[in-house]
């Protein structure tokens, strides 16, 4: 299926993308995750973001509720770079904000994150962008994401898994 929308260059289905689950487990909150990279082939991203969810599931601290379609999306920021393949991640936690924002940073480097600049290319990028609709400041995490609302790569897969921001 082909999608044209500003920088937004198709839907690609895979394994774990998309998928819902329905929620058998009592947990306190609700988080939205964005995942996305352009390091690597087509195949070897989806792979990665195959890794991840069956890694999500595999962890107790998490239920996964639903995946979007990934979307191939143009670059931003830095647009010198490869395309993006982006999607989206509803889950069920107990965790509060910090410990999630750690344990996806160490997600992202087991699958080869490097962090050289800004909105540079990336193996594996997860982003907290929701937190039970709660807010939060800090020098390392603010909720929700500032930018989430502005970018198709979090709307787009958000829609096609009928949430909103």
């Amino acid at each position: 299926m082909n999608m044209y929308c500003k920088g937004v260059r198709c839907l690609i289905k895979s394994r774990f993308y998309p998928k819902i689950k329905q929620n058998n487990k009592n947990y306190k909150y609700e988080i939205t995750l964005s995942i996305g990279g352009n390091i690597g082939s087509k195949a070897q991203i989806i792979k990665r973001f195959n890794n991840l969810y069956f890694a999500l599931t595999k962890d107790k601290r998490f239920f996964v509720l639903k995946s979007s379609p990934i979307i191939k999306n143009a670059a931003f920021g830095y647009t010198e770079q490869a395309d993006f393949l982006n999607a989206v991640l509803k889950l069920k936690t107990s965790l509060y904000a910090g410990e999630i924002l750690k344990i996806m940073q160490n997600y992202e480097k087991k699958f080869g994150r490097k962090r050289s600049f800004k909105n540079a290319p990336r193996t594996l990028d997860i982003d907290l962008v929701n937190f039970s609709a709660k807010t939060k400041q800090s020098q390392r995490l603010r909720l929700p994401h500032p930018q989430a609302h502005t970018r198709l790569s979090v709307i787009l897969p958000l829609a096609l898994i009928g949430e909103i921001l």
